[in-house]
């Protein structure tokens, strides 16, 4: 690795994780399948393995990369930016489908599903009970890393590791929520396109959620070793944007297939 250069762009070094994460993702797929149809699950966990190991290291050399080598220059971060922003775009027409086939179903039902939405036979959630819950907590979640950023901005430590720690908390109980609601559904996936596009688009989201709370959960042990500074912190405002994006894609959720769809 060379010591200097004369530009400010970061030319990375040679790293084995995009082979061992795509090996990974390889493995992962195929133990779903052979989960599935062999009822073996000892692919599944080897690729689940592969893939946390290859998350935890390429984070690791990053995270170096950007707080301790100064590899993360002013033009580097324009890029990084370009990239969050356009990762969460397309995230947004990833949601778009589900909605797309919600509401395609939906305005129109078809004399197979008894010409109404709900379907006929199709119980669905009561939107005034653990749907509005969960609204309660996201948005809750996202004045909670709001107030975490701007405490970062003032230089303010502890205010900013008790709103993360806050966020992580709430999307956990969040997810501990949905579980529940899973648990208890009177439809399953398999309940005609009602069933399908609701666990699809809630499901989806759910996972999200999952990844948002591990981003920011990553963010909180960063902070706690004091990786951001007011002025360079950009794994932190990723994290937090995709945390605003979760939270408008529930509520999209919320009001279209909890509120108007049942």
């Amino acid at each position: 690795m060379t010591t200097h250069s004369n530009h400010p762009y970061h030319l990375v070094d040679y790293s084995p994780w995009p082979l061992t994460g795509a090996l990974g993702a390889l493995f992962t797929v195929s133990g779903l399948v052979k989960w599935f149809h062999q009822y073996s699950i000892d692919l599944f966990m080897i690729g689940t393995l592969i893939t946390l190991l290859t998350m935890f290291q390429w984070w690791r050399d990053i995270t170096r990369e950007g707080t301790f080598q100064g590899l993360h220059t002013f033009p580097v971060t324009i890029g990084l930016r370009w990239g969050m922003i356009l990762f969460i775009t397309s995230e947004v027409f990833f949601f778009i489908s589900f909605f797309w086939g919600f509401f395609h179903s939906s305005l129109s039902p078809n004399i197979e599903l008894g010409a109404m939405w709900p379907p006929m036979g199709i119980s669905p959630f009561n939107p005034l009970q653990i749907p509005l819950l969960n609204t309660l907590i996201l948005l809750s979640s996202g004045i909670s890393i709001t107030w975490a950023h701007h405490s970062l901005m003032e230089n303010n430590w502890n205010q900013t590791f008790q709103g993360l720690l806050i966020t992580v908390i709430l999307g956990i109980y969040f997810t501990i929520l949905q579980a529940y609601e899973y648990m208890e559904s009177p439809f399953t996936i398999a309940d005609s396109i009602y069933g399908s596009t609701f666990f699809m688009a809630t499901g989806f989201h759910g996972l999200h959620v999952i990844i948002g709370t591990t981003f920011l959960l990553i963010c909180l042990i960063r902070h706690y070793y004091n990786h951001f500074s007011s002025i360079h912190h950009f794994g932190f405002e990723a994290a937090a944007w995709y945390w605003h994006f979760v939270d408008v894609v529930w509520l999209f959720l919320y009001i279209s297939i909890y509120w108007w769809g049942s």
